[in-house]
């Protein structure tokens, strides 16, 4: 029986004296010599190696190559291009557990069964961890690495959340992150999210540059950042966030960032806001609670869904699809259609 491949793995033999990579080959064991006992040295030559070998080798079928070689080639060839590598990292970590020694081609709805069922997290999670492999999997197929692709299995996609907060929900919010002495961006953050509709990456990566105080406007794109469907386009100021904004930038400096640490950007706020929403008393409130929060109160303030999909830097589809039943004008014709009497309508007798 052939040995079970592994993949190609850094590994120290003591009676050479050094790191070596090992893996397994049609059923037979090879090895290969870093040329160092340094551990550093050493993984930089794996490293190179692993590229080297990837290029030289040219495409091959998925049969021959492990998913965790595609993981690991597309998290380092793509990881510091996308806009959340962090997250990126968690889901490659996970994937690779989960895939370890086993080809692409094992890659099925049968094992993408069992990967949710291990998992144990929500569709969302699971979707967005197999969506990262199935990206990987394209990406080596673009780049040359497979002969061809493979299809992953995604789980459905989770119903948009209804969760958002009522103006008094969010003073209370807002009011427990002042206690937060640690932490006095959160109620900031907090403001930003509320009055300009704003993911989470796009607020922790707001520069003062990209802040017109004068003529009331925020820039939130990045210049050279790629563009994706998570748009961030930019905004007006709401009159209630511009004098906490002015504050704000009293304290900052002119090219730092809006929310900082010390001068430091934000890494994750996870930690803070959850400590805040408990201070309040609120459950179930993510971040991104805050952007539906923003959607909904423009939908029950009558906006137009036009104006409110651009301010939101949100498509007026998606808009209408998830927030459109807050609106005072939603289905009101059809519903007051619905009970009158038709109109030049001939009886039959």
């Amino acid at each position: 029986m052939s040995r079970r491949n592994q993949g190609p793995r850094l590994r120290w033999l003591a009676k050479r004296n050094g790191f070596y990579i090992c893996w397994t080959e049609s059923g037979r064991s090879r090895e290969c010599s870093t040329g160092t006992a340094d551990r550093a040295a050493a993984e930089i030559f794996f490293a190179e190696w692993l590229q080297q070998r990837g290029r030289h080798n040219g495409p091959s079928d998925p049969a021959q190559i492990l998913v965790t070689e595609v993981l690991n080639d597309y998290a380092r060839e793509r990881g510091p291009k996308v806009t959340a590598p962090d997250v990126m990292g968690r889901a490659v970590e996970v994937l690779a557990g989960f895939w370890q020694g086993m080809p692409v081609t094992s890659v099925s709805p049968q094992t993408c069964e069992r990967y949710l069922e291990k998992r144990k997290r929500s569709n969302g999670t699971t979707r967005r961890e197999l969506g990262v492999l199935q990206a990987a999997i394209n990406w080596a197929h673009k780049n040359g690495r497979l002969t061809r692709s493979v299809p992953v299995t995604l789980p459905a996609s989770p119903a948009p959340r209804e969760r958002w907060l009522t103006r008094q929900e969010a003073a209370r919010l807002i009011r427990a992150a002042r206690t937060q002495k640690a932490r006095l961006y959160m109620p900031l953050f907090i403001l930003l999210g509320l009055y300009t509709g704003r993911r989470k990456e796009a607020i922790l990566s707001l520069r003062w540059p990209q802040v017109d105080l004068v003529n009331g406007l925020i820039d939130f794109e990045i210049a050279g950042r790629t563009r994706t469907k998570k748009r961030r386009g930019k905004v007006r100021i709401p009159s209630r966030l511009l004098p906490h904004l002015k504050r704000a930038r009293q304290r900052g400096t002119d090219l730092g960032y809006v929310l900082h640490i010390n001068g430091d950007s934000i890494g994750n706020i996870k930690k803070g806001f959850a400590a805040a929403c408990s201070r309040a008393g609120l459950e179930d409130i993510t971040p991104h609670v805050l952007r539906h929060t923003a959607a909904t109160w423009l939908m029950q303030a009558g906006v137009p869904l036009w104006d409110a999909a651009g301010y939101l830097a949100m498509r007026p589809e998606t808009l209408q699809r998830v927030y459109g039943h807050h609106h005072p004008d939603y289905q009101r014709e059809a519903a007051d259609a619905i009970g009158r009497r038709p109109q030049n309508v001939r009886v039959m007798r």
